[in-house]
């Protein structure tokens, strides 16, 4: 079953990090709306994405995102296979510009993954956070 709830969490040891699928309306509380995804989502025009920049940098290697297949069960492996990626210097430099941008404001991380609970967001919104 798919997870259609936006999440958001601001604390005093970080910035405010949204949630949600790319294929949502914008917010007005988006701030700077992000796509973390390494590919483009299916059926959603360019023009219509209203999105503030592409980190595909920041995603999960083809190779991992295969292997997990949003299979709930596999999420803590995923997890710790995924911030091992995360440490790769081309990750890693993605990493640091989206903290550039929520350190400026609030930052919103779009997908197109079905269940947030058990994507890639939840472990890439740590990693800006700097809890990895």
């Amino acid at each position: 079953m798919a997870t259609k709830k936006a999440s958001a969490r601001a604390s005093a040891t970080g910035p405010a990090i949204r949630i949600r699928q790319v294929y949502d309306a914008p917010d007005p509380d988006d701030g700077t709306r992000v796509l973390v995804d390494r590919i483009w989502p299916r059926g959603l025009a360019k023009a219509d994405a209203q999105l503030d920049a592409w980190v595909k940098d920041a995603a999960p290697s083809t190779e991992l995102r295969r292997w997990y297949g949003h299979d709930p069960d596999l999420f803590p492996e995923f997890s710790r296979r995924y911030r091992a990626e995360l440490t790769d210097p081309e990750r890693r430099e993605a990493v640091a510009h989206l903290r550039e941008l929520a350190a400026s404001g609030p930052l919103t991380l779009l997908t197109a993954v079905k269940d947030l609970d058990y994507g890639h967001v939840q472990v890439l919104a740590e990693a800006i956070r700097g809890r990895e």
